[in-house]
């Protein structure tokens, strides 16, 4: 999974590629990056978006897990309620 930090940097380098076939130029340095971040070399493109850890909202209070969305009010897996701390609050916002 990537941080906001990681996903701007592999994101920057979509469309950045000048070699190969259209998609290649198109999703090929990116690709790279997250294989340099990751340590996974990953031939799909389209499953970076799903990478990306904010997209899952902040880790629950209880099980440290991602909440699954950034506006849950509780744990989809333990069923923890989100505490008024955590980042966005207790509306995710």
């Amino acid at each position: 999974m990537l941080d906001d930090n990681e996903w701007r940097r592999v994101s920057a380098l979509f469309h950045k590629g000048t070699e190969g076939n259209p998609k290649e130029r198109m999703y090929a340095p990116a690709l790279r990056e997250y294989e340099r971040i990751t340590g996974f070399h990953e031939t799909n493109p389209n499953v970076l978006w799903d990478h990306v850890l904010s997209k899952y909202g902040p880790p629950c209070g209880k099980r440290g897990k991602p909440l699954r969305t950034p506006r849950a009010k509780l744990c989809g897996a333990c069923m923890h309620p989100r505490s008024m701390n955590e980042t966005g609050g207790a509306n995710g916002v």
